[in-house]
C-alpha cells in the first residue's frame, strides 16, 4: 500500500490545529480576541522564512495573487471570529470542532464553482458531519 504524499502535510494540520485550537481557548481566557489575532499574524510572520519559495511575487499573475489575498482575508476573518467565539464563553471542546466542519462549506460550492463532482459517500459524509454537530452541541 502505497501512502499518499498529502497525508504527511494533512497529519501536521491534524497536529497543530488540534494544539492550536486549546491554546486558543487558553489566550482568549486572558486577551481579546483581536488581540490574540495580532499574536497569531506574529506567528504566521515568525514561521514564513522556513516556508516562503524565495520566488519573486512578480512570477505570479495577479489574479492567482488576488485569489491568495481573499483567502487570507477570510482565513483572518474566521480566525477572528472563532477566537470570539471562544472570549464570549464558547467551550473549546465544542467551539473548535464545530468550526472545523467549514469543509461543508467547501464541499457545497466545489460542485457549482470548480466542476467537481460529489460521490454518494461524500454526501454520506457530510451528513454525518452535520449530526456530529448536533451530538456535539447537546
Amino acid at each position: 500500500m502505497t501512502i499518499p504524499v498529502w497525508i504527511g502535510p494533512a497529519v501536521v494540520v491534524l497536529i497543530a490545529w488540534g494544539i492550536a485550537g486549546l491554546l486558543q481557548k487558553l489566550s482568549t481566557n486572558h486577551l481579546s480576541a483581536e488581540t490574540a489575532l495580532v499574536w497569531m499574524v506574529v506567528g504566521f510572520f515568525l514561521l514564513d522564512p522556513w516556508l516562503y519559495p524565495h520566488e519573486s511575487l512578480l512570477m505570479y499573475s495577479s489574479h492567482s495573487l488576488a485569489l491568495a489575498l481573499l483567502s487570507s482575508l477570510l482565513n483572518a476573518l474566521g480566525a477572528w471570529a472563532l477566537l470570539a467565539a471562544m472570549k464570549s464563553g464558547g467551550k473549546a471542546s465544542i467551539v473548535v470542532p464545530f468550526t472545523a466542519l467549514y469543509p461543508l462549506v467547501t464541499v457545497c460550492l466545489a460542485p457549482l464553482l470548480l466542476h467537481e463532482s460529489v460521490t454518494r459517500q461524500q454526501a454520506f459524509g457530510v451528513v454525518c458531519a452535520l449530526i456530529a454537530v448536533v451530538l456535539l452541541s447537546t
